[in-house]
């Protein structure tokens, strides 16, 4: 095989869905050869449509080609499509790459590593950024860990689905970003709120503060998307809260593991929850505002 990915090398796909279905139609738009498993055998059309294969497990997928995808939902989702009966462990050959670009446990991660690497199947993590339009228009940006010839090999592959692509470290390294990821957008979510609700107070307009924050060193991502979604009252999801909760629980779980005590961490973890036990799970995770609001009044 080639030293890097080409049109010759077979990729697999696990998890065609909201994010991963984009992801194969890009890769097939690529010139890959994709073949796609699914549990639910109908997630799996619009690939098969667009010229991919299917098959019936992980482990005749992971028989069938060079580069195996996995974009599930969370840390026993990967566990179980990687380690489990008919996993990729069981039916992957020595020298398969495994790339799971799900957001999972970066501890859990490393501890995969190992065991498909005792098989001679070698791995990368590979979370990404960017949400389903990233996913559509192949911008995501991807956060790997692993080793640098796997990166190299699996670049060209990264490519046909994002934009910015980065070899941050060793196994687990790219999951432990994502995570720092998620968790810097939920504190600014919080900062942006607070700063809100004190501009409220003071009787200053939101649209006109949201505008000249944007052009200082206060203006991100979250004051341009995420503050308009606040000022409107509009939480249509672009991120769900169920979601990035469950990624801040990744996050607390990883604190855990390293005996870290990070107050503004344990804040939006806790709000996060907070949000999603009250019933807001669907709708967008910028609805930690409300959660603001709730709490921040001292009489």
């Amino acid at each position: 095989m080639a030293n890097t990915a080409d049109q010759s090398t077979r990729i697999g796909l696990i998890g065609p869905g909201i994010m991963g279905e984009p992801m194969g139609l890009n890769l097939i738009r690529a010139g890959f050869p994709l073949t796609v498993y699914a549990r639910r055998p109908e997630a799996t059309e619009t690939l098969s449509r667009a010229g991919a294969g299917t098959a019936s497990t992980p482990a005749e997928l992971a028989a069938r080609v060079d580069v195996l995808i996995t974009m599930v939902s969370d840390t026993p989702d990967v566990e179980a499509v990687l380690l489990g009966e008919q996993g990729v462990i069981t039916g992957g050959k020595p020298g398969l790459r495994v790339i799971d670009m799900s957001t999972i446990s970066p501890v859990a991660t490393r501890e995969m590593a190992q065991q498909l690497a005792e098989k001679g199947i070698r791995m990368l993590d590979a979370p990404v950024s960017g949400g389903d339009v990233g996913a559509k228009n192949a911008t995501l940006t991807i956060m790997a860990g692993g080793k640098v010839e796997d990166f190299d090999f699996a670049l060209p592959v990264f490519q046909a689905m994002g934009k910015t692509i980065t070899l941050i470290g060793d196994h687990g390294a790219g999951q432990v970003v994502k995570a720092c990821n998620n968790l810097i957008i939920a504190q600014t979510v919080i900062a942006v709120s607070e700063a809100f609700e004190m501009a409220k107070a003071a009787g200053v307009d939101l649209n006109r503060a949201r505008e000249a924050l944007m052009g200082g060193f206060a203006g991100s991502k979250v004051m341009e998307i995420h503050a308009k979604r606040m000022i409107d009252d509009n939480y249509t999801p672009g991120f769900k809260a169920r979601l990035h909760n469950k990624d801040l629980q990744i996050v607390a779980r990883t604190l855990e593991a390293f005996d870290l005590n990070l107050p503004g961490s344990r804040l939006a973890i806790g709000y996060m929850q907070k949000l999603v036990d009250q019933g807001d799970g669907e709708i967008d995770s910028a609805a930690l505002a409300r959660i603001v609001q709730q709490t921040v009044h001292l009489r």
